[in-house]
């Protein structure tokens, strides 16, 4: 189709440096250039392009610069048009994607739930430390008749307490201590997971913005163009069903701007929701890069700084250390814990003192099934702790990949396909205003560099979406 153009694109810059640029003129009662008047409906595309520039009166002056127009300087005097790659526009106090997320960590209801219950598994360090506490014991009898002799009052207080072996508080601390470290690395994890749905949604509203921008702008465009097409269908130059051919397709750009406006209010409460706002706003906006950006750094490198920063590595890690810990506190609960007594007693005038020693026998119950347990968590633990390994691992090498065929195919274009799409485009209008272009030919040009359009802004948004990806298999920041 491309050189079909270049081949009408010759022969259009050929004819038109004899005639000025004014298709307008064709047909009706007052055009200069036609004396049949409004009865006939106006000339011919051709019988434009013949007439000469003296006798168009209505343009008594124009300057050679106008004679000789060809399709290359009108599609360098022709408005650029909407540019996937140009920062849409924004409203005052438009957020970037640093301020969205600061907000996220400080006001989402998930995040905050997390942190809560952090404070709570840390309250259980406190309980894990304390000690047994001691049981006082108070009694009496014969207290209700008078003391006599063979009938003297008694009384009794006890203090017993049990004292714990094996280093049984000192095991619950360690593995409270470790199911501390690994629920904090959990919410790590989960500010990590909601960064990226942050990041994610940050673009799509983005993208979503300049979709609704060049969608309004192609529909403003089209509307030229369609009134261009009504001037020619009254002037005789376009038939009836090529003029309704071209009307018809205002609807699929008025169905594109619809489209993309509801999915642009739709992205927006969805990251206002994820920012913590209850009831979202209409005046909510964000700003930023739409042409993805370069990474820097080696896939090798970004592995070891995954192993090295993903929380959810770290909460497998603590994981492991909870379940030693458990291991000893089981074996620890296996041992025998005596219970020591002190008594004091009287009796009628008489004091005497005395004490208690129980120790449970451990014959049957040793506490085996829970020493079993224990060593499987343990194992479980570690097995774990390798598959997260090796998961972010392979997350960085997917997201890696992902990165790496999205940001070629949005680099070309970028740098070739949409420049060449505006070319072509350019070319089919002028040559379809001044006659030489079918219009099922101009059409195929328009669907292309709408297709084109709408292929760049894709490809933008895989490229963001495979960064945010990227980030979030890292543990670090790689967007701006």
């Amino acid at each position: 189709m491309r050189n079909r153009y270049a081949i009408q694109e010759i022969a259009l810059a050929g004819t038109l440096l004899l005639t000025p640029f004014c298709t307008a003129q064709v047909g009706g009662a007052s055009g200069a250039g036609n004396t049949t008047g409004g009865a006939t409906g106006g000339t011919n595309a051709g019988t434009v392009l013949g007439q000469s520039v003296g006798t168009d009166a209505s343009h008594p002056s124009q300057s050679p610069l106008e004679v000789a127009q060809t399709p290359a300087s009108y599609a360098a005097a022709a408005p650029s048009g909407a540019d996937p790659r140009k920062l849409p526009a924004a409203k005052p106090g438009a957020m970037t994607l640093r301020q969205v997320l600061d907000a996220a960590r400080l006001h989402n209801p998930t995040l905050a739930a997390a942190e809560q219950n952090l404070r709570g598994v840390r309250a259980q360090e406190i309980q894990a430390a304390v000690r047994a506490n001691p049981y006082l014991g108070v009694s009496a009898s014969n207290v209700t008749v008078p003391s006599t002799g063979n009938n003297p009052y008694f009384y009794a207080v006890q203090v017993s307490r049990l004292f714990e072996r094996g280093n049984k508080r000192e095991y619950r601390v360690e593995n409270a201590r470790a199911t501390t470290a690994q629920t904090e690395a959990q919410l790590q994890d989960t500010v990590r997971q909601t960064e990226l749905a942050v990041r994610q949604a940050f673009t799509t509203m983005l993208i979503a913005k300049a979709a609704l921008e060049i969608s309004r702008a192609q529909l403003a465009d089209f509307r030229h163009e369609v009134q261009l097409g009504h001037d020619r269908f009254l002037a005789g130059d376009l038939g009836k069903l090529d003029y309704e051919r071209l009307d018809m397709q205002l609807g699929s750009f008025e169905l594109d701007e619809q489209t993309t406006e509801i999915t642009l209010e739709q992205a927006s409460d969805h990251l206002q929701n994820l920012m913590g706002i209850g009831t979202s706003s209409p005046d909510f906006d964000v700003t930023g890069p739409i042409v993805p950006i370069p990474i820097s750094q080696s896939r090798e490198t970004l592995t070891a700084t995954a192993l090295q920063q993903r929380p959810d590595l770290r909460a497998a890690e603590a994981g492991v250390q909870a379940a030693d810990a458990s291991v000893k506190l089981a074996v620890a609960n296996g041992t025998t814990d005596p219970t020591v007594e002190a008594e004091y007693d009287r009796n009628g005038t008489d004091n005497s003192a005395g004490f208690n020693v129980n120790i449970p026998l451990r014959i049957f119950d040793r506490n085996q099934g829970n020493k079993d347990t224990a060593r499987y968590q343990a194992q479980a633990a570690r097995l774990t702790e390798q598959a997260t390994r090796n998961q972010i691992a392979s997350d960085v090498n997917q997201a890696w990949i992902g990165y790496l065929h999205a940001l070629n195919i949005s680099n070309r274009f970028s740098d070739h396909y949409l420049d060449e799409s505006a070319d072509v485009l350019s070319v089919a209008r002028y040559a379809f205003e001044h006659g030489g272009l079918a219009l099922i030919d101009y059409l195929d040009a328009l669907r292309d560099a709408r297709s084109s359009t709408s292929d760049a802004l894709n490809a933008y948004s895989q490229s963001w979406m495979s960064v945010h990806a990227l980030s979030a298999a890292t543990g670090m920041e790689l967007a701006p």
